[in-house]
């Protein structure tokens, strides 16, 4: 059974979502993922209050880590992917291949970026965080606007 809950913030509306596990999505609208809750899933907010009360510290500058119970899906390698994500330190960029040395896998730049794309944790496990390897913004899945934001949120919290 998928619980959810839906929140406001400074970068749009987002849908939360958990199992009896924890955390399992934080999902924004956009043109690909229209972020609205499945005809089976149960709203239930309480359910969410850390996850909510977290992410309003971050986008108020206060948090820059966050200690939920998570339960993503995804294969062995995306989840390898994704705990890689969470040792980018806040307010930097790693570029793909960065991430993929990382994990001791300097030539699946490429599988590393399909497995950060896959992410269903965004801003969470930080996703938004990796970068073309000149430097440049690359797709995210809540939209490039929505990574920039993210990017310039944690350089101003950290004064750089």
């Amino acid at each position: 059974m998928t619980d959810y809950a839906q929140m406001d913030s400074p970068i749009g509306l987002l849908l939360l979502t958990g199992n009896a596990q924890g955390l399992s999505g934080i999902y924004m609208r956009s043109p690909r993922h229209p972020a609205q809750p499945e005809a089976d899933w149960q709203e239930r907010p309480e359910r969410f209050q850390a996850a909510m009360l977290q992410l309003q510290e971050y986008f108020r500058g206060q948090r820059r880590a966050f200690n939920l119970p998570t339960a993503p899906e995804g294969t062995p390698f995306q989840k390898k992917v994704w705990q890689a994500l969470l040792q980018i330190p806040y307010g930097h960029t790693w570029s793909y291949g960065q991430l993929a040395a990382h994990i001791g896998q300097p030539k699946a730049s490429r599988a590393v970026g399909l497995a950060n794309g896959r992410n269903p944790l965004s801003i969470i496990v930080p996703c938004h965080r990796v970068i073309g390897a000149n430097g440049q913004l690359t797709g995210y899945g809540g939209g490039i606007e929505r990574k920039r934001w993210l990017l310039v949120h944690e350089a101003e919290t950290l004064g750089i």
